[in-house]
């Protein structure tokens, strides 16, 4: 009797203990379950983007008073014989489009307006280029416009300053250049040295639009240098009829330098060939409008624009497209699934060009 009081003794005081046993269990796993969180679900700290970035190239370089202010664009004269410019390898973004005679001309955009150095030859203005220039709600800078559009100018409301009027007081003639023996048409030139102080006291707008204070295209990230999704691509070639842009690849600095007519494109002041962290070639209609010459061109694309976003040694396809017929809208770049590509922080180079007359190796 004794024996079974016992073990009837023992086994009671095992059921009493179990419980505090599973819940000591219990308290020491739940700190392990927390410190063992899949990697997954960690998320990373989104990165600090300096407040200069240039929000034409995605690098911060801006001077504290251009931060949050208007980019300006300029028309530059590129035919050979107007070689070699001058002031364009400041430009964050330069477009090339055909003008009469399958022709080219320049505009050069710049974000800080606190930086602009001079620039020559100025030339005049095609209906097109302001239809992108407002996309980047850019103060608009020519010599002389095409006198057919100038109701359609008058409807856009440009902020323009034109050097045949010679509004701003910052238009001129190169004497060097005219004792040169350049033609006339080759030697205007805009001081963008004191372009910020006349707007400024013009009283213009340079604050941005709210639309437009972010970057003008989606960017990899500060330390980046991305491959665009395509095959290898170390030389572009550019026919737009009368002339011709070839793009070669560097290596060391991760650009495509510039040939004009196959010759090395420079800056006639600080003797650098252009180079241009991206190239973009967009395919469009291009058509003659009158007897003059002038083009009538598709400057919005749409979703079936085909265009080339080459850059870091490699090619994409892409389509392209603004708003229709909406020259305030962005410019936007898109992979062939209709995604909106990140691209490089750098210089960019955007031809508008007729479909199928580039070459790329």
């Amino acid at each position: 009797m004794k024996r079974k009081a016992y073990i009837a003794l023992a086994l009671a005081l095992s059921l009493a203990l179990l419980p505090a046993c599973s819940k000591k269990e219990e308290k020491k796993d739940e700190p392990i379950a927390e410190e063992q969180k899949p990697e997954e679900e960690q998320e990373e700290e989104p990165e600090e983007i300096p407040a200069n970035q240039n929000l034409l190239t995605g690098v911060p370089d801006l001077t504290e008073g251009a931060i949050g202010k208007r980019p300006v664009a300029v028309m530059v004269n590129n035919v050979p014989d107007a070689m070699p410019q001058y002031g364009v390898e400041k430009a964050d973004i330069i477009f090339e489009i055909p003008v009469e005679g399958d022709h080219t001309r320049f505009m050069a955009l710049y974000a800080d307006y606190t930086t602009i150095p001079q620039v020559c030859a100025v030339r005049s203005c095609r209906y097109y280029f302001p239809a992108l220039s407002l996309g980047f709600d850019a103060f608009y800078v020519n010599w002389g416009i095409d006198d057919s559009i100038a109701d359609y100018l008058q409807m856009l409301n440009l902020d323009q300053y034109d050097g045949i009027a010679g509004q701003g007081g910052f238009f001129g003639r190169d004497q060097e250049r005219q004792n040169a023996g350049y033609s006339l048409e080759h030697t205007g030139y805009f001081d963008g040295t004191k372009f910020a102080g006349v707007v400024q006291a013009d009283g213009k707008r340079t604050d941005l639009t709210e639309d437009k204070t972010g970057p003008a295209f989606q960017f990899h990230g500060l330390e980046e240098q991305v491959k665009p999704e395509g095959s290898d691509c170390t030389r572009v070639d550019i026919d737009f009829g009368a002339q011709t842009a070839a793009f070669i690849y560097d290596e060391a600095s991760k650009t495509y330098k510039k040939e004009n007519c196959g010759q090395a494109q420079i800056d006639g002041k600080t003797g650098n060939q252009l180079a241009f962290t991206n190239v973009f070639v967009l395919e469009t209609s291009i058509s003659v409008r009158d007897e003059i010459g002038h083009k009538e061109i598709d400057w919005d694309g749409g979703e079936d624009a085909v265009g080339y976003y080459i850059s870091n040694g490699a090619v994409q396809k892409i389509h392209w497209s603004k708003e229709p017929r909406n020259e305030w809208s962005r410019l936007r770049f898109y992979d062939e699934s209709g995604n909106e590509i990140k691209i490089n922080r750098g210089k960019s180079y955007i031809a508008l060009n007729y479909p199928n007359q580039t070459t790329m190796q």
